[in-house]
């Protein structure tokens, strides 16, 4: 007697749709409205920058540009190009952001790991040291005589060294590593006869690529936009930043307006405002340009080192 092979029954699923009551479609239009209308404050201003710069003036000053340029003009980064002080402030300020974050990273993130670390002697005095100066700080005099004391004071190295440690930044990477390197971790690497230094740069630094973009934007950011230590701490124009520069020149133009009347005040005014603009652009772009090859780093540091899991 022959079985017949029965094919099993396909169990159906039934998704079941909740009806959505005229509150909740009225809530989402009112919360997909405010969030495009926040988006388009955040975003509108620098679109405004950007095409402001490339702008007449006139166009600007009478309310003319909204969208697009009316009419094309590159007065604005022909006069600020011109200064031949321009592109070294440039490179100084290339320099300082990459040396300046590789010399934060090699600094801050040795030094969150090790207060990961429950076997720290001192552990719970050492964090109180490094909490304390993020709330008192030493004052400005203290740390300029400091810094004149050790030499370092009109030379490149007084944008590096001086301000490389960040307890904010300390903190972040002891947390993250706190939650996500397991302790058994260290104890297979002991296993297989690693030691602190082999176990650190051959397994916790590739493991912790997420907590190395947040620290390094954070710290290049930092850097790339500081001008007050650079006031402050640097003589030399020759070593000065491009955030430095600009300002001078900023404030030299809008004093040669101030200083003149008539069509030439006219004249100086439009282009202090061009140049403005145009400062604003060429110092922030490339900052904006390297934000996004690290946004997924970013945001997974962000969270990693904050929400505990």
């Amino acid at each position: 007697m022959e079985l017949t092979k029965q094919k099993p029954k396909r169990r159906t699923q039934h998704v079941t749709h909740i009806a959505r009551s005229g509150k909740d479609r009225a809530f989402d239009i009112v919360n997909y409205g405010f969030a495009i209308l926040l988006i388009l404050a955040i975003i509108y201003p620098l679109w405004f920058i950007i095409i402001a710069s490339f702008s007449n003036p006139s166009d600007v000053a009478t309310g003319q540009v909204w969208f697009w340029p009316k009419h094309w003009s590159l007065k604005g980064y022909e006069a600020l190009f011109n200064q031949p002080i321009i592109w070294r402030s440039y490179l100084n300020t290339i320099l300082y952001t990459g040396i300046g974050t590789l010399f934060a990273l090699l600094v801050n993130i040795p030094a969150g790991y090790a207060l990961s670390r429950d076997d720290l002697l001192g552990r719970k005095w050492i964090n109180l040291a490094y909490v304390i100066p993020m709330f008192i700080s030493g004052g400005l005099v203290p740390v300029y005589l400091t810094v004149k004391g050790v030499g370092l004071l009109n030379s490149f190295w007084v944008m590096i060294i001086p301000f490389a440690v960040s307890p904010y930044n300390i903190i972040v990477a002891r947390t993250f590593f706190k939650q996500t390197i397991p302790a058994s971790l260290w104890e297979a690497a002991q296993v297989d006869g690693s030691g602190t230094f082999r176990y650190f740069f051959q397994i916790v630094i590739p493991l912790s690529k997420a907590v190395l973009a947040v620290v390094g934007l954070w710290t290049a950011v930092g850097i790339w936009n500081q001008w007050f230590n650079a006031l402050i701490y640097l003589q030399d124009q020759n070593l000065q930043p491009l955030q430095l520069i600009l300002r001078r020149i900023l404030i030299t133009n809008q004093q040669l307006a101030g200083n003149t009347t008539g069509q030439l005040a006219a004249e100086l005014q439009q282009l202090a405002d061009m140049m403005k603009y145009a400062s604003i652009v060429i110092s922030t772009l490339p900052i904006m340009a390297l934000y996004p090859f690290l946004q997924k780093y970013f945001n997974q540091g962000v969270m990693l080192g904050s929400v505990k899991g």
